[in-house]
Parts: C-alpha cells; sequence; structure tokens
C-alpha cells in the first residue's frame, strides 16, 4: 500500500514538473525597459474649426511584471515640456496656460495590475491599471494595450483618452474656438527584456 502511495506521488510531481517546464515564463518576473527613441506618444485634440495632432518624448521607461499573478511595478516617464503640434504660438499657450510644463516638466504613469495574460512569446491583449500623474495630480486610469512578446525584445500599441478638464486642466476654449473636454491619446512604445533583476515586481520598481 506504501508502496503504491509512493509511486502516485512521484507521479504528481513529475506531472508539475512537466506542466511548469511546457509554460515558460509562468511565474517569473519580466523586464521590460522602454527606448524612448523607438517609442511615440501621440495627442489628438479636436475643435470646432479642425483637429489638432501632436506629439510628446518618451523620457524614460522601466516595467517590471509578473505574467503568472498579473502584479506589476514600474514607471513610463513622457516629457511635458516636449509636446509640440506643429503651430508655435498654440504650444506656447499649451505649455504657459495649459500644461505648466515649467511647472509640471513630467507625466508618469504608473502600473499597478495586468488584467488578461501576456503570453511570453507573441501577441496578447490586456488591460492596464495603474495611477496617471499629470499637472501635479494623480489620477486612476486604465489603458489597454495590445503587447507583442520575443525573446529580447518587446512592442505593444495603445489608445486611450485623457479627461484633461474633468481633472482639473483648464480647457484652451474661446468665445469663437470651443475644443474638446478630453484628448486623445496613442501609444507605440518597444523595448527590451533584459534579465529580471531578483527582487518581486510587489517590491517595486522606479
Amino acid at each position: 500500500m506504501n508502496h503504491t502511495v509512493s509511486v502516485i506521488v512521484r507521479f504528481v510531481a513529475l506531472l508539475l514538473l512537466g506542466v511548469v517546464s511546457v509554460a515558460p515564463g509562468l511565474g517569473q518576473e519580466v523586464a521590460l525597459d522602454f527606448v524612448p527613441a523607438k517609442t511615440s506618444v501621440k495627442f489628438t485634440l479636436g475643435d470646432t474649426i479642425h483637429t489638432v495632432h501632436g506629439e510628446f518624448a518618451l523620457k524614460n521607461g522601466g516595467i517590471r511584471f509578473d505574467p503568472g499573478t498579473g502584479v506589476i511595478a514600474g514607471e513610463v516617464v513622457v516629457d511635458a515640456t516636449s509636446g509640440h503640434s506643429g503651430n508655435g504660438m498654440r504650444d506656447r499657450k499649451m505649455h504657459k496656460e495649459i500644461l505648466e510644463s515649467a511647472t509640471y516638466p513630467e507625466i508618469v504613469f504608473r502600473p499597478d495590475r495586468v488584467d488578461g495574460k501576456v503570453s511570453p512569446q507573441g501577441k496578447s491583449k490586456v488591460q492596464v491599471h495603474g495611477t496617471f500623474s499629470i499637472h501635479g495630480a494623480d489620477h486612476e486610469i486604465t489603458i489597454p494595450l495590445e503587447v507583442e512578446m520575443a525573446q529580447d525584445r518587446w512592442s505593444s500599441t495603445g489608445h486611450f483618452v485623457v479627461p484633461y478638464q474633468q481633472w482639473g486642466i483648464k480647457n484652451p476654449s474661446t468665445f469663437i474656438l470651443r475644443v474638446s473636454e478630453s484628448v486623445e491619446i496613442d501609444v507605440q512604445a518597444s523595448g527590451v527584456t533584459p534579465a529580471a533583476p531578483a527582487s518581486p515586481a510587489g517590491a517595486g520598481a522606479r
């Protein structure tokens, strides 16, 4: 009887080891480092006359997350002072009166949870929840992303809306020109996956 139990235990142990071996990345922290030169943060703002398109530059970014648990930490930092739309007068007003980028030079996203599974190879669609910091205030947000993973690199695309007026940022509308109360953001990011550090994702990363 004891011999039979021992055989069953060994069989179950081998089976579990086999499951782990065919699920690469499960329970292992993944490091995602952003490459600013290969990342774009574009914005679209509509008004009564035309639609304004512009772009911000990524300053830096680093994420650590556990695909098995969805725990994620780190931050993505955008240079608020880099924002431009191709119109000097409009951009000066944006920086001086709207973003006040001399006082608030960074826009930061700090993720804290991933809803959905990220495949270690190929494309995945997930929802990333976190804190969006802009103009000196923090706001809760969930960003839908399509992520593509490879052995030593990754890329992602996402589209979301920032209700800037609701968040207390001045609306640039005038008596004649009415501007939308929210701005659309499109992100295309790329980076590398260096060897992950020993500390767990839940410990935080900066």
